[in-house]
């Protein structure tokens, strides 16, 4: 029978987010995690297997933060329920069926999903630095283990699945030039003009965030 855990594997999380996002990747040693948490480097492998696992795990619960508060934006802005994906037996024709007012909800909370950077800053402010500002590559090495790697994997999807689901309900399509446009308003714009200039508290970005993405769904995707 395997021994009950006696530490809290949130609190090591936290310590390797705080030492990555202060000290770069590097500083995210089994021996700094356990200094700054009390817990023993043999209870450290027995939980994460090793740094790695450490790292990667941490990754994933700022990742899957990340999702959460973008679903949660998306889901008060369009008044739906769950997440935004849409399953693939869904009607393409009921989708097509968009009035002007189902577009403009839809616009809303695709806005509102551009913002997620600032709301994740201000809820979880060491997750944020670690997802936003410290890139997968520094982060996730060759020697990720195997079954942090496939969560990872499907935690990227689950972006995917949010773009496509978005796309559909907005447009009516699941195709790559319509997911290209939201990856824009997503991705490329929040990073542009909130993240790489570290603007990601300010009120004015946000604003000029929002102003660029309404203009974007605007021209919408090409036929």
């Amino acid at each position: 029978m395997p021994r009950p855990r006696t530490h809290d594997p949130g609190a090591v999380l936290d310590a390797a987010e705080s030492l990555a996002v202060r000290g770069g990747p590097a500083a995210v040693t089994i021996r700094a995690v356990a200094a700054a948490t009390g817990v023993s480097n043999g209870a450290l492998y027995h939980t994460f297997g090793s740094r790695s696992g450490v790292l990667g795990r941490a990754w994933l619960r700022a990742a899957r933060r990340f999702l959460a508060v973008q679903n949660e934006l998306i889901e008060a802005a369009s008044g739906s329920e769950g997440d935004s994906s849409t399953g693939a037996g869904e009607s393409k024709s009921a989708a097509c069926q968009l009035d002007s007012s189902a577009e403009a909800v839809w616009d809303d909370a695709i806005v509102a999903a551009a913002e997620a950077p600032s709301v994740f800053a201000e809820r979880f402010p060491d997750s944020s630095r670690l997802l936003l500002t410290v890139s997968r590559e520094q982060l996730l090495g060759e020697d990720l283990p195997e079954d942090v790697a496939a969560e990872v994997r499907a935690a990227e999807r689950a972006l995917i699945d949010l773009l496509v689901g978005l796309a559909q309900r907005r447009w009516g399509r699941r195709d790559r030039r319509a997911v290209e446009v939201l990856t824009t308003c997503l991705v490329d714009l929040p990073t542009a003009i909130l993240i790489r200039r570290e603007r990601i508290a300010e009120p004015f970005a946000r604003e000029q965030l929002r102003a660029a993405v309404r203009a974007v769904l605007a021209v919408g995707p090409p036929p």
